[in-house]
Protein backbone atom coordinates (compact mmCIF):
# COMPACT_ATOMS: atom_id res chain seq x y z
CA UNK A 1 0.00 0.00 0.00
CA UNK A 2 1.15 3.66 -0.75
CA UNK A 3 1.34 5.38 2.34
CA UNK A 4 2.37 8.23 0.70
CA UNK A 5 -1.06 8.43 -1.67
CA UNK A 6 -3.04 8.11 1.56
CA UNK A 7 -1.58 10.21 3.73
CA UNK A 8 -2.24 12.47 0.79
CA UNK A 9 -5.69 11.82 0.25
CA UNK A 10 -6.42 12.15 4.03
CA UNK A 11 -5.15 15.70 3.94
CA UNK A 12 -7.12 17.03 0.75
CA UNK A 13 -10.06 15.14 2.66
CA UNK A 14 -9.49 17.10 5.63
CA UNK A 15 -8.89 20.52 3.70
CA UNK A 16 -12.47 19.92 1.85
CA UNK A 17 -13.91 19.38 5.38
CA UNK A 18 -12.34 22.43 6.82
CA UNK A 19 -13.82 24.43 3.51
CA UNK A 20 -17.46 22.87 4.36
CA UNK A 21 -17.83 24.02 7.82
CA UNK A 22 -16.22 27.32 7.00
CA UNK A 23 -18.74 28.00 4.08
CA UNK A 24 -21.72 26.91 6.92
CA UNK A 25 -20.26 29.24 9.26
CA UNK A 26 -20.67 31.97 7.15
CA UNK A 27 -23.55 30.56 5.79
CA UNK A 28 -25.05 31.01 9.07
CA UNK A 29 -23.51 34.13 10.34
CA UNK A 30 -25.49 35.48 6.98
CA UNK A 31 -28.61 34.15 7.93
CA UNK A 32 -28.29 35.30 11.54
CA UNK A 33 -27.57 38.77 10.73
CA UNK A 34 -30.38 38.90 8.16
CA UNK A 35 -32.24 37.53 11.03
CA UNK A 36 -31.50 40.31 13.25
CA UNK A 37 -32.27 43.15 10.35
CA UNK A 38 -35.36 41.30 9.23
CA UNK A 39 -38.53 43.50 10.19
CA UNK A 40 -39.18 46.87 9.11
CA UNK A 41 -39.52 45.89 5.12
CA UNK A 42 -41.15 42.97 5.72
CA UNK A 43 -43.71 44.74 8.13
CA UNK A 44 -44.05 47.95 6.23
CA UNK A 45 -45.04 46.67 3.12
CA UNK A 46 -47.31 44.40 4.21
CA UNK A 47 -49.37 46.51 6.82
CA UNK A 48 -49.74 48.29 3.18
CA UNK A 49 -52.49 45.59 2.87
CA UNK A 50 -54.73 46.62 5.58
CA UNK A 51 -58.31 46.95 5.55
CA UNK A 52 -58.33 50.38 3.89
CA UNK A 53 -56.15 48.11 1.00
CA UNK A 54 -58.18 45.00 0.80
CA UNK A 55 -61.93 46.76 0.38
CA UNK A 56 -59.94 49.07 -2.45
CA UNK A 57 -58.28 45.50 -3.89
CA UNK A 58 -62.13 43.85 -3.55
CA UNK A 59 -63.51 46.97 -5.41
CA UNK A 60 -61.03 46.71 -7.94
CA UNK A 61 -61.34 42.73 -8.84
CA UNK A 62 -65.43 42.84 -8.16
CA UNK A 63 -65.70 46.21 -10.88
CA UNK A 64 -62.88 45.77 -13.59
CA UNK A 65 -62.12 41.95 -13.19
CA UNK A 66 -58.54 41.33 -13.98
CA UNK A 67 -58.42 44.50 -15.68
CA UNK A 68 -55.89 46.22 -13.05
CA UNK A 69 -53.57 43.95 -12.28
CA UNK A 70 -51.56 44.95 -14.99
CA UNK A 71 -50.84 47.97 -12.36
CA UNK A 72 -49.54 45.42 -9.88
CA UNK A 73 -45.95 45.42 -11.93
CA UNK A 74 -45.29 48.98 -11.94
CA UNK A 75 -46.61 49.37 -7.98
CA UNK A 76 -44.05 46.36 -7.21
CA UNK A 77 -41.09 48.36 -8.74
CA UNK A 78 -42.24 51.70 -6.90
CA UNK A 79 -42.60 50.57 -3.62
CA UNK A 80 -39.39 48.98 -3.68
CA UNK A 81 -37.36 51.56 -5.00
CA UNK A 82 -39.31 54.52 -2.64
CA UNK A 83 -38.60 52.10 0.72
CA UNK A 84 -35.43 51.38 -0.69
CA UNK A 85 -34.44 54.97 -0.19
CA UNK A 86 -36.11 55.16 3.46
CA UNK A 87 -33.85 52.20 3.80
CA UNK A 88 -30.77 53.76 2.77
CA UNK A 89 -31.56 56.93 4.08
CA UNK A 90 -31.79 55.29 7.87
CA UNK A 91 -28.43 53.37 7.60
CA UNK A 92 -26.55 56.44 6.28
CA UNK A 93 -28.03 58.88 8.79
CA UNK A 94 -28.73 57.22 11.42
CA UNK A 95 -31.77 59.51 11.71
CA UNK A 96 -35.44 59.21 11.16
CA UNK A 97 -37.39 60.50 7.89
CA UNK A 98 -38.79 63.55 10.14
CA UNK A 99 -35.84 64.32 11.52
CA UNK A 100 -34.22 65.00 8.09
CA UNK A 101 -36.89 67.08 6.96
CA UNK A 102 -36.67 69.61 9.98
CA UNK A 103 -33.43 69.68 9.78
CA UNK A 104 -32.68 70.22 6.24
CA UNK A 105 -35.75 72.10 5.20
CA UNK A 106 -36.78 74.06 8.94
CA UNK A 107 -40.12 73.69 11.00
CA UNK A 108 -42.53 74.93 8.56
CA UNK A 109 -42.19 72.35 6.44
CA UNK A 110 -41.43 69.91 8.76
CA UNK A 111 -44.78 71.61 10.73
CA UNK A 112 -46.95 71.11 7.29
CA UNK A 113 -45.98 67.51 6.88
CA UNK A 114 -46.85 66.74 10.50
CA UNK A 115 -50.16 68.46 10.21
CA UNK A 116 -51.30 66.67 6.66
CA UNK A 117 -49.76 63.33 8.20
CA UNK A 118 -51.74 63.79 11.09
CA UNK A 119 -55.12 64.46 9.29
CA UNK A 120 -54.54 61.43 6.51
CA UNK A 121 -53.13 58.64 9.42
CA UNK A 122 -56.22 59.60 11.15
CA UNK A 123 -58.64 58.84 8.23
CA UNK A 124 -56.35 55.71 7.84
CA UNK A 125 -56.69 54.96 11.79
CA UNK A 126 -60.32 54.94 11.63
CA UNK A 127 -60.66 53.19 8.50
CA UNK A 128 -58.47 49.76 10.73
CA UNK A 129 -60.99 50.05 13.11
CA UNK A 130 -63.86 49.87 10.24
CA UNK A 131 -62.09 47.11 9.23
CA UNK A 132 -62.79 45.52 12.25
CA UNK A 133 -66.31 46.30 12.59
CA UNK A 134 -66.81 45.20 8.88
CA UNK A 135 -64.73 41.33 9.63
CA UNK A 136 -66.51 40.72 12.99
CA UNK A 137 -69.92 41.88 11.94
CA UNK A 138 -69.23 38.44 9.17
CA UNK A 139 -69.01 36.37 12.72
CA UNK A 140 -71.75 37.96 14.70
CA UNK A 141 -69.91 40.35 16.56
CA UNK A 142 -71.41 43.42 17.28
CA UNK A 143 -68.92 46.69 16.57
CA UNK A 144 -69.67 47.82 19.98
CA UNK A 145 -68.38 44.99 21.18
CA UNK A 146 -64.89 44.40 18.72
CA UNK A 147 -63.83 47.85 18.23
CA UNK A 148 -62.98 48.54 21.95
CA UNK A 149 -61.64 45.07 22.41
CA UNK A 150 -60.03 45.50 19.33
CA UNK A 151 -58.48 49.57 20.58
CA UNK A 152 -57.69 48.29 23.88
CA UNK A 153 -55.57 45.15 22.68
CA UNK A 154 -53.24 47.12 19.97
CA UNK A 155 -53.01 49.68 22.93
CA UNK A 156 -51.70 47.08 25.23
CA UNK A 157 -49.35 45.31 22.94
CA UNK A 158 -47.35 48.47 22.47
CA UNK A 159 -47.39 50.38 25.56
CA UNK A 160 -46.18 46.78 27.46
CA UNK A 161 -44.33 45.17 24.80
CA UNK A 162 -40.81 46.20 23.95
CA UNK A 163 -39.49 46.49 20.79
CA UNK A 164 -38.28 43.51 19.64
CA UNK A 165 -41.43 42.16 21.36
CA UNK A 166 -43.76 44.16 19.23
CA UNK A 167 -41.85 43.51 15.96
CA UNK A 168 -42.43 39.47 16.96
CA UNK A 169 -46.10 39.77 17.13
CA UNK A 170 -46.39 41.89 13.85
CA UNK A 171 -43.97 39.35 12.01
CA UNK A 172 -46.07 36.65 13.10
CA UNK A 173 -49.13 38.46 11.73
CA UNK A 174 -47.56 39.02 8.09
CA UNK A 175 -47.90 35.03 7.59
CA UNK A 176 -51.39 35.19 8.45
CA UNK A 177 -51.72 37.13 5.13
CA UNK A 178 -51.71 33.34 3.28
CA UNK A 179 -55.30 32.89 3.96
CA UNK A 180 -55.67 35.15 0.57
CA UNK A 181 -53.88 32.84 -1.73
CA UNK A 182 -56.04 30.33 -0.06
CA UNK A 183 -59.18 32.28 -0.43
CA UNK A 184 -57.73 32.54 -4.70
CA UNK A 185 -57.41 29.31 -5.37
CA UNK A 186 -60.87 28.00 -3.68
CA UNK A 187 -62.05 30.59 -6.06
CA UNK A 188 -60.69 28.74 -9.16
CA UNK A 189 -59.50 31.94 -11.28
CA UNK A 190 -58.83 31.60 -14.94
CA UNK A 191 -55.63 31.97 -13.86
CA UNK A 192 -54.17 32.07 -17.73
CA UNK A 193 -56.62 35.05 -17.86
CA UNK A 194 -54.94 36.55 -15.24
CA UNK A 195 -51.39 36.22 -15.99
CA UNK A 196 -52.29 37.56 -19.78
CA UNK A 197 -53.92 40.78 -17.86
CA UNK A 198 -50.89 40.51 -15.62
CA UNK A 199 -48.35 41.40 -18.25
CA UNK A 200 -50.59 43.13 -21.03
CA UNK A 201 -52.20 46.71 -19.86
CA UNK A 202 -55.98 47.61 -20.51
CA UNK A 203 -56.43 51.13 -19.67
CA UNK A 204 -59.35 52.59 -19.72
CA UNK A 205 -60.30 56.74 -19.42
CA UNK A 206 -63.07 57.52 -17.14
CA UNK A 207 -63.45 58.99 -13.52
CA UNK A 208 -64.35 55.32 -11.96
CA UNK A 209 -60.95 53.66 -13.40
CA UNK A 210 -58.60 56.58 -12.10
CA UNK A 211 -60.03 56.46 -8.73
CA UNK A 212 -59.64 53.15 -8.49
CA UNK A 213 -55.65 53.55 -9.69
CA UNK A 214 -55.13 56.46 -7.16
CA UNK A 215 -57.16 54.16 -4.45
CA UNK A 216 -54.74 51.52 -5.13
CA UNK A 217 -51.30 53.14 -5.54
CA UNK A 218 -52.75 55.28 -2.64
CA UNK A 219 -52.60 51.98 -0.16
CA UNK A 220 -50.20 50.41 -1.92
CA UNK A 221 -47.58 52.78 -1.49
CA UNK A 222 -49.01 55.25 1.31
CA UNK A 223 -46.99 58.31 2.30
CA UNK A 224 -46.92 57.12 6.26
CA UNK A 225 -45.00 53.92 5.53
CA UNK A 226 -41.54 55.80 4.70
CA UNK A 227 -41.70 57.35 7.88
CA UNK A 228 -42.30 54.22 9.91
CA UNK A 229 -40.03 51.87 7.91
CA UNK A 230 -36.87 54.65 8.40
CA UNK A 231 -37.38 54.81 11.89
CA UNK A 232 -37.85 50.86 12.48
CA UNK A 233 -34.27 50.79 10.79
CA UNK A 234 -32.88 53.93 12.75
CA UNK A 235 -34.84 51.47 16.21
CA UNK A 236 -33.04 48.48 15.46
CA UNK A 237 -29.57 50.58 15.15
CA UNK A 238 -28.79 49.42 11.75
CA UNK A 239 -25.47 50.30 10.23
CA UNK A 240 -23.98 51.13 6.18
CA UNK A 241 -22.74 47.99 7.35
CA UNK A 242 -25.97 46.20 7.13
CA UNK A 243 -26.96 47.80 4.60
CA UNK A 244 -27.61 44.63 1.70
CA UNK A 245 -29.56 42.43 4.38
CA UNK A 246 -31.39 45.97 5.48
CA UNK A 247 -32.29 45.90 1.02
CA UNK A 248 -33.00 42.36 1.34
CA UNK A 249 -35.57 42.99 4.03
CA UNK A 250 -37.12 45.59 1.75
CA UNK A 251 -37.38 43.27 -1.66
CA UNK A 252 -39.01 40.51 0.26
CA UNK A 253 -41.64 42.93 1.77
CA UNK A 254 -42.36 44.96 -1.52
CA UNK A 255 -42.49 41.08 -3.72
CA UNK A 256 -44.58 39.28 -0.75
CA UNK A 257 -47.14 42.48 -0.38
CA UNK A 258 -48.10 42.69 -3.79
CA UNK A 259 -48.87 39.20 -4.34
CA UNK A 260 -50.90 39.11 -1.70
CA UNK A 261 -52.46 42.01 -3.58
CA UNK A 262 -52.85 40.21 -6.63
CA UNK A 263 -54.58 37.20 -4.75
CA UNK A 264 -57.32 39.54 -3.25
CA UNK A 265 -58.28 40.93 -6.98
CA UNK A 266 -57.89 37.47 -8.63
CA UNK A 267 -60.93 36.09 -6.15
CA UNK A 268 -62.80 38.95 -6.41
CA UNK A 269 -62.52 38.69 -10.37
CA UNK A 270 -62.83 35.26 -10.38
CA UNK A 271 -65.79 35.41 -8.44
CA UNK A 272 -67.99 38.78 -8.04
CA UNK A 273 -67.12 40.54 -11.72
CA UNK A 274 -67.58 36.89 -13.21
CA UNK A 275 -71.19 36.22 -12.05
CA UNK A 276 -72.13 40.07 -11.98
CA UNK A 277 -72.45 40.73 -8.26
CA UNK A 278 -69.87 43.90 -8.98
CA UNK A 279 -71.73 46.43 -6.49
CA UNK A 280 -70.32 45.38 -3.18
CA UNK A 281 -69.13 47.86 -0.30
CA UNK A 282 -66.43 46.92 1.38
CA UNK A 283 -64.05 43.83 1.94
CA UNK A 284 -66.53 42.54 4.40
CA UNK A 285 -69.18 42.37 1.75
CA UNK A 286 -67.02 40.89 -0.84
CA UNK A 287 -66.33 37.91 2.02
CA UNK A 288 -70.27 37.64 2.43
CA UNK A 289 -70.69 37.20 -1.16
CA UNK A 290 -67.73 34.79 -1.64
CA UNK A 291 -70.11 32.34 0.28
CA UNK A 292 -72.52 30.95 -2.59
CA UNK A 293 -69.42 31.73 -5.12
CA UNK A 294 -66.36 29.71 -3.76
CA UNK A 295 -68.26 28.08 -0.52
CA UNK A 296 -67.90 28.92 3.02
CA UNK A 297 -64.01 28.38 3.50
CA UNK A 298 -63.18 31.34 1.18
CA UNK A 299 -65.85 33.57 2.54
CA UNK A 300 -64.03 32.99 6.24
CA UNK A 301 -60.47 32.78 5.27
CA UNK A 302 -61.41 36.13 3.32
CA UNK A 303 -63.10 37.74 6.44
CA UNK A 304 -60.08 36.36 9.06
CA UNK A 305 -57.60 38.19 6.56
CA UNK A 306 -59.47 41.23 7.02
CA UNK A 307 -59.72 41.01 10.77
CA UNK A 308 -55.80 40.40 10.82
CA UNK A 309 -54.87 42.90 8.38
CA UNK A 310 -57.35 45.66 10.41
CA UNK A 311 -55.80 44.85 13.85
CA UNK A 312 -51.83 44.70 12.63
CA UNK A 313 -52.27 48.27 10.75
CA UNK A 314 -54.54 49.83 13.77
CA UNK A 315 -51.31 48.81 15.62
CA UNK A 316 -48.57 50.03 13.07
CA UNK A 317 -50.54 53.53 11.78
CA UNK A 318 -51.05 55.07 15.00
CA UNK A 319 -46.98 53.98 15.98
CA UNK A 320 -45.94 55.84 12.37
CA UNK A 321 -47.79 59.04 13.14
CA UNK A 322 -46.78 59.54 16.95
CA UNK A 323 -43.06 59.44 15.63
CA UNK A 324 -43.60 61.34 12.44
CA UNK A 325 -44.82 64.35 14.74
CA UNK A 326 -42.54 63.59 17.96
CA UNK A 327 -39.39 63.47 15.52
CA UNK A 328 -40.39 66.68 13.88
CA UNK A 329 -40.48 68.54 17.23
CA UNK A 330 -37.62 67.08 18.74
CA UNK A 331 -39.59 65.04 21.47
CA UNK A 332 -38.72 61.26 22.78
CA UNK A 333 -40.23 58.83 21.03
CA UNK A 334 -39.84 54.63 20.52
CA UNK A 335 -41.70 51.54 21.78
CA UNK A 336 -38.38 51.05 23.84
CA UNK A 337 -39.16 53.93 26.14
CA UNK A 338 -41.16 54.15 28.90
CA UNK A 339 -44.55 56.07 29.48
CA UNK A 340 -42.60 58.37 31.55
CA UNK A 341 -39.73 58.87 29.57
CA UNK A 342 -41.49 59.52 26.26
CA UNK A 343 -45.20 60.90 27.49
CA UNK A 344 -46.05 62.66 23.85
CA UNK A 345 -45.32 59.83 21.87
CA UNK A 346 -47.47 57.24 23.86
CA UNK A 347 -50.22 60.36 23.95
CA UNK A 348 -50.25 60.39 20.62
CA UNK A 349 -50.87 56.88 20.60
CA UNK A 350 -53.41 56.80 22.50
CA UNK A 351 -55.35 59.81 21.21
CA UNK A 352 -55.23 58.48 17.69
CA UNK A 353 -56.91 55.11 18.47
CA UNK A 354 -59.67 56.49 20.93
CA UNK A 355 -60.77 58.81 17.74
CA UNK A 356 -60.26 56.27 15.70
CA UNK A 357 -62.15 53.88 16.78
CA UNK A 358 -64.61 55.94 18.96
CA UNK A 359 -65.48 57.56 15.73
CA UNK A 360 -66.72 53.86 14.27
CA UNK A 361 -69.15 53.70 16.73
CA UNK A 362 -71.33 56.36 15.56
CA UNK A 363 -74.50 55.20 14.62
CA UNK A 364 -74.73 54.90 10.86
CA UNK A 365 -70.95 55.89 10.13
CA UNK A 366 -69.90 55.47 6.46
CA UNK A 367 -67.32 52.09 6.43
CA UNK A 368 -66.90 51.66 3.50
CA UNK A 369 -66.69 55.24 2.21
CA UNK A 370 -63.90 56.09 4.81
CA UNK A 371 -62.28 52.64 3.90
CA UNK A 372 -61.90 53.27 0.14
CA UNK A 373 -61.59 57.71 0.09
CA UNK A 374 -58.71 57.16 2.73
CA UNK A 375 -56.70 55.19 0.54
CA UNK A 376 -57.19 57.72 -2.04
CA UNK A 377 -56.02 60.58 0.55
CA UNK A 378 -52.84 58.89 1.09
CA UNK A 379 -52.48 58.66 -2.86
CA UNK A 380 -53.43 62.86 -2.62
CA UNK A 381 -50.41 63.08 0.30
CA UNK A 382 -48.05 60.66 -1.67
CA UNK A 383 -46.21 63.10 -4.30
CA UNK A 384 -45.42 65.30 -1.44
CA UNK A 385 -43.40 63.12 0.51
CA UNK A 386 -41.99 61.49 -2.00
CA UNK A 387 -41.03 64.77 -3.32
CA UNK A 388 -39.05 65.79 0.28
CA UNK A 389 -37.40 62.02 0.06
CA UNK A 390 -35.88 62.81 -3.42
CA UNK A 391 -34.26 65.88 -2.69
CA UNK A 392 -33.22 64.76 1.06
CA UNK A 393 -31.40 61.40 -0.88
CA UNK A 394 -30.12 63.12 -3.55
CA UNK A 395 -28.10 65.56 -0.75
CA UNK A 396 -24.19 64.21 -1.36
CA UNK A 397 -23.33 66.60 2.12
CA UNK A 398 -26.02 64.11 3.37
CA UNK A 399 -25.44 60.71 1.60
CA UNK A 400 -21.77 60.55 0.41
CA UNK A 401 -21.72 58.03 -2.03
CA UNK A 402 -24.82 56.61 -1.24
CA UNK A 403 -27.24 59.19 -3.60
CA UNK A 404 -30.10 57.81 -5.77
CA UNK A 405 -28.91 56.41 -9.13
CA UNK A 406 -30.32 57.79 -12.03
CA UNK A 407 -32.80 54.57 -12.43
CA UNK A 408 -33.81 55.49 -9.33
CA UNK A 409 -34.73 59.23 -9.76
CA UNK A 410 -36.52 58.39 -12.91
CA UNK A 411 -38.77 55.78 -10.82
CA UNK A 412 -39.51 57.93 -7.86
CA UNK A 413 -40.42 61.32 -10.46
CA UNK A 414 -42.50 59.10 -12.39
CA UNK A 415 -44.63 57.82 -9.32
CA UNK A 416 -44.42 61.00 -8.23
CA UNK A 417 -45.85 62.83 -10.87
CA UNK A 418 -48.18 60.41 -11.96
CA UNK A 419 -49.73 60.66 -8.94
CA UNK A 420 -50.19 64.96 -9.49
CA UNK A 421 -51.81 64.53 -12.18
CA UNK A 422 -54.29 61.81 -11.09
CA UNK A 423 -55.31 63.97 -8.32
CA UNK A 424 -55.78 67.10 -10.55
CA UNK A 425 -57.73 64.65 -13.01
CA UNK A 426 -60.08 63.73 -10.04
CA UNK A 427 -60.30 67.53 -8.72
CA UNK A 428 -61.79 67.88 -12.22
CA UNK A 429 -64.28 65.68 -12.49
CA UNK A 430 -64.98 66.60 -8.84
CA UNK A 431 -65.74 70.33 -9.25
CA UNK A 432 -67.13 70.18 -13.40
CA UNK A 433 -68.54 66.46 -13.17
CA UNK A 434 -69.26 65.30 -9.13
CA UNK A 435 -71.48 62.75 -9.93
CA UNK A 436 -68.61 60.79 -12.05
CA UNK A 437 -65.66 61.65 -9.81
CA UNK A 438 -67.44 59.70 -6.95
CA UNK A 439 -66.50 56.57 -9.04
CA UNK A 440 -69.71 54.49 -7.92
CA UNK A 441 -68.29 54.66 -4.49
Amino acid sequence: MNWTSINTRTEELQRRATHVRRRSRHLWRRLALLGAVLGPGLITSNVDNDAGGISTYSLAGAQFGYALLWSLVPMTIALYVTEEMCARMAVVTGKGLSDLIREEFGFRSTFFVMVAGFLVDLGNVVAEFAGVASAMAIFRVSRYIAVPIAALIVWVLVLRGTSRQVEKVFLALCSFYLAYAFSAFLARPDWLDAARHTVIPTVQFNASYLLMVTALVGTTIAPWQFFYLQAGFVEKRIGARQYPQARADVIAGSVSCMLIVFFIIVCTAATLYVSGHRNIADAADAARALVPLAGRWASLLFAFGLLNASLFAASILPLSTAHVICEGLGFEAGIDHKFKEAPIFYWLYTILIVVGGGLILIPRAPLWRILVLSQVANGVWLPIVLIFMILLINRRDLMGDQVNSRTFNVVAWVTSLTMIALTLVLIYFGLFHPSAATGGL
